[in-house]
């Protein structure tokens, strides 16, 4: 089975942070991925654009290496590669300086097509570069920005930035990526939950007894720590990742898939969580930093030595949320994420309640289902069956399992894929909203907020292990633990 391919109009991607590292991982290798699929029309263009004086050849050869590291050597189709690097070119601009602008704006205005900025930059150059675009007659009709996670650094950040977008691009053109969005897992969630008769009436606290969201990684923080250290597990994955996560599993059913009914929908979750401030933090949360273990096989640093400075950055969060509405009253939402741990996985695993009265002698384990987003996508659905033979009647826990690699027999196309050319459609369902962004941040920083008035310091974690002894009490003291191997 093969992914339909539905063609998009001509357009130009400017990237700014062309030459940076997540236009080399992903932007680039998306966009390969697109043109041999046959779905960019021939007049595509890609610009990158940053304040080094890069020739075009040496953006191609820039992109080449991208491609080679990350596009599969049987992907990479010779005369493919060579008329996708012919669609690219460069520039160099400053977003607070005035020269290239014009050169850009030139280069533009050659072509009547769909403009799409992507700001894979700092966020701190958002407004500047917003603000040049709008200066130059960049932001009118047909055009697009896209802005990289994370929208400030809390609340008032959040708006600011927002605002600053908002006088130049109106809210139709603002695309807020969030690639968890786009992973088709995650899209499936929606699929499972509304095209099938079997769950929507068991999804309510009357069946389910907790939701648990993990977002775990194997590395550190690498070459990022100067970011990170400013940042932390809460800002960096829990204000966005998660939270639209939850989102998803949460909301009600929107009248339809129009981008705002979705939207709608996700904001009401967000703004139904309890709130978690200095009263309750220490119980509802518990944040931690990595020390020097094992990972991968081999010996690790801790974050500190890998930082070389002092700090109290939280590398690892885990939080129980509460949402205060008629669907989920009383039902624990544990939300984990981490660096250093075990194991690279994403998952959402939704627990049932357990059968009111069993007429086994072996007490049935609760049906479990199981939302894998990394590695591996697919959806598990733990039953309880007789173990096959003779000689009683023996339960075993077993998943009907659906790996989406194995199911269609086609690759699985990354998020970027999907997202960049949703913007080029002008579709908003995968991308999140302003008020949805700080919704989430006014949950967020009371949490932060409580953190920092605290002389606790996070807690210790070895590397290679779930994290604090303190996250396992979290779900403990409910007399629930953790879903360590689904």
């Amino acid at each position: 089975m093969t992914s339909r391919v539905i063609p998009v109009d001509p357009f130009t991607l400017v990237v700014f942070g062309g030459s940076g590292d997540l236009s080399r991982r992903k932007i680039l290798p998306a966009l390969f991925h697109r043109d041999a699929a046959g779905q960019l029309p021939p007049e595509t263009r890609i610009i990158g654009v940053s304040r080094r004086s890069v020739s075009r050849p040496d953006f191609q050869t820039f992109a080449r290496a991208a491609l080679t590291d990350h596009v599969a050597e049987a992907n990479r189709d010779p005369a493919v590669v060579e008329r996708f690097l012919e669609r690219l070119d460069y520039l160099s601009a400053d977003a607070r300086e005035d020269g290239g602008w014009d050169e850009l704006a030139h280069r533009l205005e050659e072509r009547d097509d769909i403009k799409v900025f992507y700001l894979a930059t700092t966020p701190e150059l958002f407004a500047p570069v917003a603000e040049r675009l709008g200066a130059h007659g960049l932001a009118g009709r047909n055009s697009r920005i896209v802005l990289e996670k994370p929208i400030g650094k809390n609340f008032a950040s959040a708006l600011a930035v927002n605002a600053a977008i908002g006088k130049v691009f109106p809210e139709e053109a603002i695309y807020r990526i969030d690639h968890y969005l786009g992973k088709e897992t995650v899209q499936n969630l929606m699929a499972l939950r509304f095209a099938n008769a079997l769950f929507e009436p068991l999804w309510t606290a009357a069946h389910i007894d907790n939701v648990q969201i993990t977002v775990s990684e194997e590395l550190g923080v690498e070459g990022r720590a100067g970011y990170y250290d400013t940042a932390g597990a809460m800002r960096d994955m829990v204000q966005n990742h998660i939270l639209q996560l939850l989102c998803l599993v949460a909301m009600e059913a929107p009248t339809s898939l129009a981008a705002d009914s979705l939207r709608d929908e996700k904001l009401k979750v967000l703004k139904s969580l309890k709130r978690i401030d200095g009263s309750n933090a220490a119980q509802a949360t518990v944040r931690g930093q990595y020390r020097a273990g094992a990972s991968a096989g081999g010996a690790v640093t801790g974050y500190l030595d890998e930082l070389g400075a002092p700090s109290n950055t939280e590398t690892f969060v885990a939080i129980r949320a509460e949402i205060g509405n008629w669907r989920w009253a009383g039902v624990p939402f544990y939300l984990r994420t981490g660096k250093r741990l075990p194991a690279r996985v994403s998952e959402i695993v939704v627990q049932f309640r357990a059968v009111p009265h069993s007429v086994f002698e072996q007490p049935p384990e609760p049906n479990r289902l199981v939302i894998r987003l990394q590695p591996d996508e697919g959806v598990k659905l733990w039953l309880m069956i007789k173990d096959p033979g003779p000689g009683g009647m023996r339960l075993q826990h077993v998943p009907l399992d659906m790996s989406f690699a194995e199911s269609f027999n086609t690759r699985n196309p990354d998020a970027y894929e999907r997202l960049i050319l949703d913007v080029v459609r002008g579709n908003q369902t995968l991308f999140m909203r302003r008020d949805e962004v700080e919704a989430a941040w006014t949950w967020v920083d009371p949490i932060i907020e409580a953190w920092a008035a605290s002389s606790e310091p996070p807690k210790p974690y070895v590397a290679g292990t779930w994290g604090p002894a303190a996250a396992v009490a979290l779900t403990e003291r409910d007399g629930r633990s953790w879903s360590d191997a689904s």
